[in-house]
């Protein structure tokens, strides 16, 4: 029964991007939209955001630069890795939990260090790369999208970001244990 979800997720895993790629603009032609008008307009107005969110940029990027410098990063992990034994995850992936709600380039190099250190195949690296795919850059988005936007106030938005990339750490080592084992 397993093997046979393995084999399905694993022929699906081939269509999904090239679906996407294609359906989109499909969809959009079938509904009479002029695509390509539209993608240019977006892109011109994707550079102007760009611009106007550098300083929040450059803010989180300073504050993930002085987290793992100071050594915080590696504290955290030596302390919490007797409670992640008990509950069945493993030390390496915590970097990747800590990191990804706050960077998307910093958790995607995290990523490529641990395909170097253990190579792709690795459970570990599946779980990361899992981590990676299924959790958000929460403290990224609130910094860049709600300033750029000019919001103070984000109310319930972090907690309950936080409290997704949670699930989406925990989910990612129980459902990667389940397809691959380990």
């Amino acid at each position: 029964m397993l093997e046979t979800i393995r084999s399905i997720v694993s022929i699906l895993s081939y269509f999904v991007l090239p679906a996407i790629l294609v359906g989109f603009p499909l969809y959009g032609l079938i509904k009479g939209v002029r695509v390509y008008e539209v993608f240019v307009e977006g892109a011109k107005e994707g550079f102007d955001i760009a611009v106007m969110i550098i300083p929040y940029l450059v803010a989180i990027l300073f504050a993930i630069g002085m987290f793992r410098a100071s050594g915080a990063m590696d504290f955290l992990v030596d302390t919490l890795d007797p409670v992640l034994a008990w509950v069945g995850i493993p030390a390496e992936v915590l970097p990747m939990a800590i990191m990804r709600p706050l960077t998307g380039s910093g958790s995607a190099a995290l990523v490529a260090d641990m395909v170097a250190q253990y190579g792709e195949d690795a459970l570990i690296v599946k779980m990361v790369a899992t981590m990676f795919g299924s959790t958000e850059t929460t403290f990224y988005v609130i910094a860049v999208y709600f300033g750029a936007v000019n919001i103070r106030k984000t109310r319930h938005a972090v907690p309950a970001g936080l409290f997704a990339d949670a699930v989406g750490v925990i989910a990612s080592v129980y459902v990667v244990r389940l397809l691959f084992g380990g």
